[in-house]
């Protein structure tokens, strides 16, 4: 049992021996998953299940949550894999990303999933960016402790997180529903926590999109290397999951899974 918000699908049809885990990214909520991904995988027989990180949708915070660190993220991912009777395929996007490539470190896993993840080599590139379009924006969030400023915007929080590719009005109904995110576990994935590939042993897929204005297919691509793979790149934005093509994000990792028996 777990106090976080988890919510789960059991299989429909022939049942597959392997379950997944998902886990959001920065200022999203298990709700990302439960769109479209969750249903997708029960329907072919995948145990599945999505979790609120600790502060975020309808999870307990746990402490305060600006100093919430990437190794409490991690904790909380731990605690509901532990929930199933094997293992789980986990998939992250984004920090969720980071969040798993950490978890890979010390747990076992069939296998890890990055989606639009955050790089091993940390997040500078799209925290000079924001610096540099926004200032203000940059200031403000460093003296509150807070990167809520970064998404305050509607609009900019669509064009930071969804292509043009989506209709207006659910892009704006998707970036309605995002949130603070945690300060300090911003710093680990700038510099203080963050990936360590070597320590990984479970096969992983990369998959990045070529609309991202958060990391870039180079990013994507070095985060593929670093653990000995190629990268599988949409044309889509930060959010694959919620992009129209989700359904070839969804069946590229179903194909995946299933390679792995």
């Amino acid at each position: 049992m777990t106090s976080l918000h988890v919510v789960r699908r059991e299989p429909r049809g022939k049942p597959h021996p392997t379950p997944l885990l998902f886990v959001h990214g920065a200022w999203h909520g298990a709700w990302c998953w439960e769109e479209h991904f969750l249903d997708f995988f029960a329907d072919r027989g995948h145990q599945v299940a999505a979790l609120d990180l600790r502060g975020h949708g309808s999870s307990p915070t746990r402490g305060r949550f600006r100093t919430t660190r990437m190794r409490d993220y991690v904790a909380d991912v731990a605690e509901v894999a532990a929930t199933f009777d094997t293992p789980p395929v986990v998939v992250g996007h984004s920090m969720g990303g980071m969040v798993v490539q950490q978890y890979l470190e010390n747990h076992p896993a069939p296998g890890g999933v990055l989606v639009a993840s955050g790089p091993p080599r940390g997040v500078i590139g799209i925290t000079l960016k924001i610096a540099r379009q926004h200032p203000l924006r940059f200031l403000r969030m460093n003296a509150t402790w807070s990167l809520y400023p970064v998404v305050a915007d509607p609009e900019d929080a669509r064009e930071l997180l969804l292509s043009d590719l989506l209709d207006d009005v659910t892009a704006l109904g998707y970036v309605a529903r995002v949130q603070d995110e945690s300060y300090v576990a911003f710093l680990d994935m700038l510099v203080l926590d963050r990936p360590r590939p070597r320590r990984v042993r479970a096969p992983m897929l990369v998959l990045g999109a070529s609309r991202d204005a958060i990391f870039t297919p180079r990013e994507v691509a070095a985060t593929a290397a670093a653990y000995g793979t190629s990268a599988v790149m949409f044309d889509a934005g930060h959010d694959l999951m919620l992009e129209p093509l989700w359904p070839e994000v969804a069946g590229a990792i179903a194909d995946w899974v299933a390679e792995l028996g």
